[in-house]
């Protein structure tokens, strides 16, 4: 089973305590504000927030909000955190948005470029590749892929990548006027809770260490101090490392479910973590999920549900009445139980079985929780 489940590595050999930092970033919660605003629905908790600003949206700042949507919409593209890629890896995330678009025009414009790509898939991310900006044949992959995607992608990837400054000019003041249209507003409120997390996870890092703080970021995340290794566990593969930069956490409120791990090759690693979950049980880790749905995938145990969904049966009633031998139906359940999907009770001498039905009912949130990490 381990093996199937894949993960995100930060290799942290020589980091130092110091080189940590807990810091909100106004930029990436304005990308996160974007991306709740074109994908509604993987924020249920946000659904009146987003339909106040979209009812009060300009129609032209809307239809701008559409030439580039997927720099947010189905990836959430590094460019919303450019601190990472200043050289020497150690620079932190603005105070003010001004002070962020800054550090975004420090970036080259091959960084630019790779980084508004990214949507493509075309480009080595976690690896050092030659780019789409020197290379022809980069260049050219990059553009098929983006026709794939659709003509507005074409249209964007062809814009940048002949005249990058100009596309860097049109961003900068697209974000400036959602700035003035939305955000700032949000940001006032936002700012508060996500200072609160900071100092919190700032306190827990100082006082009890690495490893209690980032089990207290995301259960998602698990340090193995030996190894000097960060893992996340994403359905996404990918390493990346500390070398003789920092490390950098940037707390969202927009973001739940999303725990981002920002691993692109040369740049500062950033773990991008939800605060204040609406759902408060811990996630499950991805290999239980996976033990939960092959667990109800079979038929047997499918048909065996549907009683156990109702009530509690011994296993000599669900061997009657699915024509089963008692060991057969105890194999069965060993598997449910496994996945943590029945309870069992003793009555005398009877041993009851029944089937969790919250954890059941939970299984499509938590499926689509565990996809869209």
């Amino acid at each position: 089973m381990h093996h199937e489940v894949m993960s995100v590595h930060i290799d942290i050999a020589g980091l130092r305590r110091e080189q940590v930092a807990v810091v909100p970033s106004p930029l990436a919660e304005l990308g996160m504000a974007l991306h709740a605003l074109s994908e509604p629905g993987h924020h249920p908790g946000l659904q009146g927030w987003v339909t106040g600003v979209t009812a009060r949206l300009d129609p032209h700042l809307a239809d701008r909000m559409c030439e580039a949507d997927f720099l947010w919409r189905t990836t959430f593209s590094d460019l919303f955190m450019p601190f990472a890629g200043i050289p020497g890896r150690s620079t932190l995330p603005g105070a003010t948005l001004a002070d962020e678009l800054d550090l975004l025009d420090k970036l080259t414009d091959e960084q630019f470029v790779d980084a508004a790509l990214e949507f493509t898939c075309s480009l080595p991310y976690c690896s050092h590749g030659p780019d789409a900006l020197s290379d022809a044949e980069v260049r050219r992959r990059a553009l098929d892929l983006a026709a794939a995607r659709g003509p507005r992608q074409l249209r964007f990837s062809e814009r940048l990548l002949a005249d990058p400054p100009r596309i860097r000019a049109w961003l900068r003041q697209f974000l400036q006027d959602c700035d003035a249209a939305f955000f700032a507003e949000a940001w006032s409120r936002l700012r508060h809770q996500l200072a609160a997390d900071t100092r919190h996870k700032t306190d827990l890092l100082r006082h009890k260490g690495l490893a209690e703080m980032l089990a207290a970021v995301s259960p998602a995340l698990t340090l193995d101090e030996a190894a000097a290794d960060i893992t996340v566990d994403k359905l996404g593969e990918g390493r990346t490392t500390t070398g003789d930069g920092g490390l950098l956490l940037v707390p969202t409120s927009l973001g739940w479910p999303h725990l981002a791990v920002l691993h692109r090759y040369g740049w500062q690693p950033v773990l991008h973590y939800p605060v204040g979950s609406p759902e408060l049980a811990a996630p499950p880790t991805l290999e239980q999920l996976a033990l939960r749905m092959t667990a109800l995938s079979h038929p047997v145990r499918m048909r065996m549900c549907r009683h156990l969904a109702r009530s509690a049966y011994t296993t000599g009633e669900l061997a009657q009445v699915h024509g089963m031998t008692a060991p057969e139906i105890s194999r069965h359940l060993a598997v449910l139980k496994k996945a943590g999907l029945i309870t069992t009770r003793r009555r005398g001498r009877y041993v009851l079985h029944q089937l969790d039905v919250t954890v059941v009912a939970r299984l499509g949130s938590e499926f689509l929780e565990g996809i869209l990490r």
